[in-house]
């Protein structure tokens, strides 16, 4: 899972913790700020998207539920029953069970669905503490380790600096070529770069020549700069569907590109992916 991802639109007023699923905390809307976004500021958090009636689902998550007792807290396990918790599901895009997701800091790292044999498991976790080792706070801190290379690019993008946070953010890349965070900022920047020059009757030209793409692709920028998340996916998609060959791959790309500015569980962006997959098919 990548992307500017950030799930800090998914916070809760409430918090607690509610134990009921054969391992790990069960997840609910109320608890899920302080189980799984907080927590995993210290140490990953292996989310697992499971349904009692499921016997593969109740196996995956005992299976895992051993692999947290044996690794002693080097990671949590954090269960979500689709059943009875619906809308926690929807905002991890869920489209079967079992799905498990792992966070690190607040942001999806990697996920899976289906069962998998204990062995695949217990390397999916090996390489997940790999990846994540030294960059969290670790038991008692709530603090992400520092970077100040991230820091830097940071303060760059903050203060409207797009050529030089750009840079910066390439230059995180050039080391770290997995790096979320700087993939993520690279799109945001390249956004705000193309939507910074759109004047404001963009929207209504679009409106007068809905088959032109480059008015589409102005107006729909505009609308994003506008908060009008669903009012610039459902713009392109209905291109999508009027569309063939080149053309339509080129929305579709562009359309992408703008999902991926927004956090992939927010549901504006689950319900434009699903209108794109049934424009495309």
């Amino acid at each position: 899972m990548t992307g500017a991802v950030d799930l800090s639109g998914l916070k809760q007023r409430s918090q607690g913790t509610a134990v009921g699923a054969p391992g790990g905390v069960e997840v609910t809307e109320a608890n899920f700020e302080a189980e799984v976004l907080v927590r995993s500021g210290e140490v990953p958090v292996v989310v697992v998207l499971w349904s009692p009636r499921s016997d593969a689902c109740v196996q995956l998550v005992d299976a895992l539920a051993g692999l947290a007792a044996t690794d002693a807290g080097k990671w949590s396990l954090a269960t979500v029953n689709v059943d009875t918790a619906p809308r926690v599901a929807s905002m991890f895009g869920v489209e079967a069970v079992p799905t498990v997701v792992a966070l690190g800091g607040g942001q999806p790292l990697a996920s899976f669905e289906g069962p998998q044999q204990p062995d695949q498991l217990r390397r999916w976790i090996d390489s997940l503490l790999a990846a994540t080792a030294g960059k969290l706070g670790g038991s008692g801190s709530t603090e992400p380790a520092e970077d100040p290379a991230l820091d830097a690019a940071r303060d760059k993008l903050d203060a409207g600096e797009f050529a030089a946070a750009a840079e910066a953010y390439r230059a995180i890349l050039d080391a770290d070529p997995n790096n979320v965070e700087a993939k993520g900022a690279l799109r945001q920047i390249s956004f705000l770069e193309r939507a910074g020059i759109v004047t404001p009757d963009v929207i209504a030209a679009a409106d007068a020549a809905p088959d032109d793409i480059d008015a589409a692709f102005a107006a729909a920028d505009a609308q994003i700069l506008g908060q009008d998340v669903a009012g610039a996916f459902l713009r392109l998609t209905g291109l999508v569907k009027r569309t063939a060959g080149d053309d339509r791959i080129r929305v579709r790309t562009r359309l992408i590109e703008l999902f991926e500015l927004f956090d992939p569980a927010d549901p504006e962006v689950i319900a434009g992916r699903r209108n794109l997959a049934n424009a495309l098919y």
